[in-house]
């Protein structure tokens, strides 16, 4: 018998990983586990205009990365989840299997793509390197796609 007790769902708060969040709801409610939804704040962001590079305030985007993953669940939602949403910076991919690690994390669910093709093409996509160096198994869902969940 297959058992769950904690499940991670990292978060970009792309269309990929609003699906992924509602799997990972639907496996928390099925299996009784604990959701942890993660949120990345990416070290290597760089950020240009016309004018050249501007400099990159940390301390505000992971205030408003904490803001923005306030929302992705309600409070209701938190109680019943007994989620924990927790924010971090550094490499999305190293980040999101170092925390599954340390929190003994049972099933890691995520998007196929987040935010940026452009990312994708430079760096390979996040997805493809957690499912290759993941503690523990992991389930990529996409948009659009056949889902077993029912609103």
């Amino acid at each position: 018998m297959i058992s769950m007790q904690r499940i991670l769902v990292p978060t970009d708060f792309s269309g990929p990983s609003e699906v992924a969040l509602k799997y990972g709801k639907a496996f928390s409610e099925t299996f009784g586990a604990a959701l942890y939804v993660l949120h990345v704040v990416e070290d290597g962001m760089v950020i240009s205009d016309m004018a050249g590079i501007v400099p990159i305030n940390f301390g505000e985007l992971l205030t408003n990365a904490r803001r923005e993953l306030q929302g992705v669940l309600s409070a209701a939602d938190c109680e019943r989840y007994r989620a924990q949403l927790v924010t971090v910076q550094g490499s999305p991919s190293l980040e999101i299997c170092s925390y599954a690690l340390g929190e003994k994390i049972d099933l890691i669910i995520m998007g196929t793509h987040g935010r940026s093709p452009i990312a994708h093409v430079l760096m390979g996509s996040v997805a493809e390197k957690v499912v290759r160096k993941a503690p523990c198994p992991v389930l990529t869902v996409r948009k659009p796609e056949h889902e077993f969940v029912v609103p």
